[in-house]
């Protein structure tokens, strides 16, 4: 099998029968015509299992590869699977099991990640159009408008992981991940890690997946201004400080990767979280740190004051 064009669809499942079909079926009928799909079940009880192998009798084991997940959980079931498909791919893409591809959601991050040099790590990711569990448009995800940076992904994920395609040098650096870290999500730790190298991030504004929101979503919605109140007190009630603390025990196994500039950036935001109010400020002040939108970068100042960050 030629895959000098072939993208690796890296699907994590976990009892999610109710709406996988949709998603296997939206694979099946992209513009992109050369993939090959690597699923990893996490331990399902609920007949997962079972439509996945349907689809692989019905695709062929050569396009239709199916693994068992590590039992970490969802993060770890995806960067796992990373490993899993091996490094004969240009492209991967993280695949959820409950949303729906649009047509061209391959060919558009193919088109915009080629344009890119192969030698350094990039990955595309976006918005989505979220639904409900009919099917009936909600509305999109917010658009993020900064221009993405290690600045902006020490204390923001920008976008899910449901949306990320990547290329053979992005899977490469993610691959290197110690299996001894935890992981708060693999979405963000990859815009961490990314950005920290000096990679590429491309953000696209036009959203190219269905995001199904339902009562079995381990991520919902971010929309609206209750879900904009809600990440602002997220940033205060002392969970975003533990899951700095995460990325960071994470990102201290990995400093080798890291180039000399954002390790600069990276010592004084691990100094300023340590230092009285004043110093910290100051530091957080020279950092320059941000997130996307003015309520999210106000939440982060008072975060900074608060000392919870």
């Amino acid at each position: 099998m030629d895959t000098k064009q072939t993208v690796a669809v890296l699907l994590c499942t976990y009892n999610g029968s109710q709406y996988i079909r949709r998603q296997l079926d939206s694979i099946i009928t992209q513009s992109w015509k050369d993939w090959v799909i690597y699923a990893s079940d996490d331990g399902s009880t609920d007949g997962t299992l079972d439509i996945l192998k349907e689809y692989q009798r019905k695709i062929g084991a050569e396009r239709f590869n199916i693994v068992t997940g590590p039992g970490k959980g969802f993060a770890w079931n995806f960067i796992s699977l990373l490993q899993k498909s091996g490094d004969k791919y240009p492209w991967y893409a993280f695949c959820d099991q409950d949303d729906e591809w649009m047509p061209e959601k391959l060919a558009a991050g193919i088109s915009l990640l080629s344009n890119s040099n192969t030698l350094v790590p990039a990955v595309y990711c976006g918005r989505t159009r979220l639904v409900d569990e009919n099917d009936h448009y909600l509305g999109e995800s917010p658009l993020f408008e900064k221009k993405p940076s290690f600045r902006n992904a020490l204390v923001q994920s920008i976008a899910g992981g449901n949306t990320m395609l990547m290329n053979h040098a992005a899977r490469g650096l993610v691959v290197k991940t110690p299996q001894d870290v935890a992981i708060v999500s693999h979405d963000w730790w990859i815009y961490i890690i990314i950005t920290a190298v000096g990679g590429e991030i491309i953000y696209d504004p036009t959203p190219t997946i269905k995001y199904r929101q339902h009562n079995g979503n381990l991520v919902g919605s971010n929309t609206g201004w209750m879900a904009r109140f809600k990440r602002i007190f997220g940033l205060l009630d002392g969970h975003f400080k533990e899951w700095i603390d995460v990325n960071l025990l994470a990102l201290n196994k990995m400093t080798s990767e890291v180039n000399a500039e954002n390790k600069v950036i990276l010592a004084n935001f691990v100094q300023a979280r340590k230092s009285g109010l004043f110093s910290r400020v100051k530091i957080f002040a020279k950092l320059g740190l941000y997130r996307q939108t003015f309520p999210g970068t106000l939440g982060l100042f008072i975060a900074i004051l608060l000392k919870k960050i």
